[in-house]
């Protein structure tokens, strides 16, 4: 008989953990899977953004609480995942959303600014999942997904460091899937378009390369943060348990043309 459609995405009873959830893509992926029902940890290193969204998401009937945290000291990794642990008693999703883009020339790009970069964007995401992954085994339930970019394939101007660690989640998502999956750990990843988030506020204010962006997608427009919803909600759900390994590119079809 046909599973229940909406089951299917039902995040009842899941807990997830959202790192880079005091704004952008991480703070919106937070509210739609809490609107889903998943119980949410919000993990970043502002603390009043924070607890701003935990009110936001508790006045909507929802379930959270707030972790300050940095990840680009890997060293902090096993302690912050040990506490998200705790808050709800085990993790079942985790979405990778913490980054930095640091819009350096290749003349400009620093050892210090590359290793910044990366440690952030590539390295915390291996290491944090790293970490939650044995509860997920022992839940028999794991959903990771990673942010990847237009610049995983793409190369855009002043964005040596950043493209080089949005490539390098490609290839972790895939090698993630293949050490996890059997165990029913999915990892995917998402990679948006031009969405209007503090990372790219540059291109945004700036109403040339806004409408230029625009204008390279095959839909017409920018993205809105409510783009996102449903393949957060999707990939975090029952409804993707069949896919793996795989990045999703969530951008009106600029990477189509």
């Amino acid at each position: 008989m046909t599973t229940w459609i909406p089951s299917l995405f039902d995040l009842n009873d899941r807990t997830a953990v959202v790192t880079g959830s005091s704004s952008g893509i991480g703070q919106a992926i937070a509210g739609f899977l809490a609107q889903a029902g998943a119980r949410v940890i919000l993990v970043a290193r502002r603390q009043d953004r924070l607890d701003a969204l935990v009110d936001s998401i508790r006045e909507n009937g929802g379930h959270a609480v707030a972790l300050a945290g940095d990840l680009g000291d890997l060293d902090s990794i096993p302690g912050i995942a040990e506490r998200c642990q705790e808050a709800f008693a085990g993790v079942h999703i985790l979405v990778n959303a913490a980054g930095v883009n640091l819009r350096q020339s290749a003349e400009e790009v620093t050892p210090q600014g590359w290793n910044q970069t990366i440690q952030l964007n590539l390295s915390a995401p291996f290491f944090f999942a790293q970490a939650l992954v044995p509860g997920m085994k022992a839940a028999g339930y794991g959903r990771i997904i990673n942010i990847a970019s237009l610049q995983s394939v793409r190369a855009f101007p002043d964005g040596i460091a950043y493209g080089a660690s949005k490539g390098g989640v490609c290839q972790l998502t895939r090698a993630m899937a293949e050490a996890w999956s059997s165990d029913g750990i999915t990892c995917n990843a998402i990679a948006p378009g031009f969405f209007p988030t503090e990372l790219t506020a540059p291109v945004f204010a700036d109403r040339e390369r806004r409408s230029w962006a625009a204008d390279k997608t095959a839909i017409g427009r920018n993205g809105e943060l409510e783009d996102l919803a449903g393949i957060s909600v999707f990939l975090a759900s029952p409804a993707s348990s069949y896919i793996t390994g795989q990045t999703i590119f969530v951008d009106g079809g600029f990477t189509a043309r």
